[in-house]
């Protein structure tokens, strides 16, 4: 966590506690900064940010993965995942990471295959 804010100086990072499972994500941001307990308790890695503009979140994706500290899921808040609780949006990241996943790699596979035509 050290690493990326200091990466990510002028943007506020939390960690999310396992025992906010159950909260709505709304419930979770405005009591991020009183929030104690690590964020490392789930089997997949996941970097939310809420309310900051698409240059900054693609500026955020970069420098996170130019650190090359191992796959991590992003996700920005929207009005109806602010109402979700974190446990079902996790499940709906993973499976959007599954999907997207899968493009990709059938993607690659096309192109191999086209190009042996």
């Amino acid at each position: 966590m050290e690493k990326i804010r200091k990466a990510l100086k002028g943007f506020d990072v939390y960690e999310i506690p396992e025992y906010c499972r159950d909260w709505a994500l709304q419930e979770i941001i405005e009591k991020a900064d009183k929030l104690e307990g690590s964020g490392d308790w789930h089997v997949k890695r996941f970097f939310l940010m809420h309310e900051i503009g698409n240059d900054d979140v693609k500026n955020i994706i970069k420098k996170i993965r130019a650190m090359k500290i191992g796959r991590m899921i992003f996700a920005s808040t929207t009005p109806t995942s602010l109402t979700w609780k974190l446990d079902d949006l996790i499940k709906e990241w993973i499976k959007e990471d599954n999907y997207f996943q899968e493009m990709q790699a059938s993607r690659f596979y096309l192109d191999i295959k086209l190009g042996k035509g």
